[in-house]
Formats: C-alpha cells, structure tokens, sequence
C-alpha cells in the first residue's frame, strides 16, 4: 500500500523539516511501515527537498518531486531535470496532477514526455489522472482511461508506476468522491491498463481530498490515498497510517 504526502507550496522549509521530522519517528514505530508493507512518500517542494530527506534519514521514507522536465539538460530557464531529482534521491516524479494541466498549461502531450522523462532517469511516474466534472461512474471511466492511454502514448514497454486518481471536482473540497464512484473508476483504471498497455500490478491510489476515515471506507478498492492539506496535520497522518496499517495487517 501506498500513502503519499504532497506539501504542495503550502509548508515553509522550516514547517517542512518539523512534519518530516515528526512523520519520521511515526514511520519507525509503525511495523506496516518498516516491514514496507506501507510505502510512505513524501512530495515536498524542491527548495525544502534536501532538508526534507535528512530529517527522515534514518526512516522507511521515500521521496518524490512535484514536477519534472520533459528533457535532461539544455536552455530550459527554471525547469527542474529529472537526472538532477534522481541524483538527489528522489524515487517518484509526480507527473500530470490537475492544478499542472490548469494552472500551466500542461497538456497530454506534455505529460506523455514528462513520463517518458521520468522513467529515462529511474524515477517511477506517479501519474495523476482524473475527470473534471461529476458525472455518471462510466464517463469517469471513459474519460481516465483516455487519459491514461495519452500519458504512456511514448513509452514502448511496460514500467513500474504509481496511478493516482484524483477527480479534479473533488480536489480541494471539504468531502471525498463517494466510495463506490472511486471503487469503480479505480476497477475501470486497471482493467484499461490490462488492455491498452498490458500491465497488471500497478498500484492506483485516490487522492482529492482524502482525510482520516477515507481509507478506511474505501478498504481494498484502491492501493492507498494521495495526501494533500488533510495530511499536513501530523495527528491526522499519523490516523491515517494508523487505518493503512490496518488493512494490510
């Protein structure tokens, strides 16, 4: 199972170094996490990267980046080469999440060499996808699975990823999508991953704004949650790793 951590530009560095400190001595004491039957990822922000990893030093934390380039090197004024996040220890690359696609402009193509950048550097994507507006469970489907399929459009074999799917109308809110909206879109994920790339074993977690109590209600209908502001609280991810521990006992 996977718990991931997105600080987003919300937390300072020195609010970045207190919660990975904080999150460090909960992942040692937690058996789910340090059997790595959990896997915890944190995605803070890149000028707090560094101090980030050495207050989890010496805990089963992994990093991941909130963004990458789609090349390694070149005149590219402010981008951020995924050779460079390799290098500093990053495992994951977040790729695609809805606020990249709006905010900047980011299109499927974007995200397609994105990806393809990612998996060039040993980093492994954790692809956000998801549908703009509620609506009936097989548009959700119909609409994730095409964007599944844009984003690996450039990669010519399998490889190890992370799915994160966040319904943007759910992103920020007070509440999560409903449990049985993500149960089945997650399903429909899979079964379009099978079909279109041939792959079986990749991990799909819901995110958009999934709090204490998310996990729990959905069980084992999706492979773990994508954290945001609920998890900035260090009592509520600690709640939260308490439910994954839960469900993988």
């Amino acid at each position: 199972m996977h718990i991931g951590v997105s600080f987003k530009m919300y937390l300072d560095r020195p609010r970045t170094r207190e919660w990975c400190a904080a999150a460090a001595a909960t992942a040692n004491r937690h058996p789910a996490v340090r059997s790595g039957a959990v896997e915890l990822i944190v995605f803070p922000t890149l000028p707090a990267m560094e101090a980030a990893m050495a207050a989890c030093a010496d805990a089963p934390v992994a990093f991941g980046a909130q963004d990458l380039f789609w090349a390694d090197r070149g005149a590219y004024t402010g981008a951020v080469s995924g050779a460079d996040l390799a290098d500093m220890g990053c495992v994951y690359a977040e790729i695609g999440h809805a606020e990249r696609r709006r905010i900047f402009g980011e299109s499927d193509a974007i995200v397609a060499k994105k990806v393809v950048a990612a998996v060039r550097n040993g980093l492994t994507p954790w692809l956000c996808i998801g549908e703009s507006e509620s609506g009936p469970v097989d548009e959700a489907i119909d609409f994730c699975s095409n964007q599944l399929a844009a984003a690996l459009a450039e990669l010519d074999r399998p490889t190890s990823m992370v799915i994160a799917y966040e319904p943007v109308w759910a992103i920020g809110q007070s509440d999560a999508a409903s449990a049985s909206h993500v149960a089945e879109v997650a399903r429909g994920i899979k079964a379009g991953l099978v079909e279109r790339a041939g792959q079986t074993d990749v991990p799909v977690v819901y995110g958009g704004s999934a709090a204490p109590g998310t996990l729990t209600e959905l069980g084992t209908a999706v492979d773990g949650l994508f954290l945001g502001r609920f998890a900035h609280d260090t009592a509520a991810f600690e709640a939260i790793l308490d439910e994954a521990a839960e469900l993988v006992s």
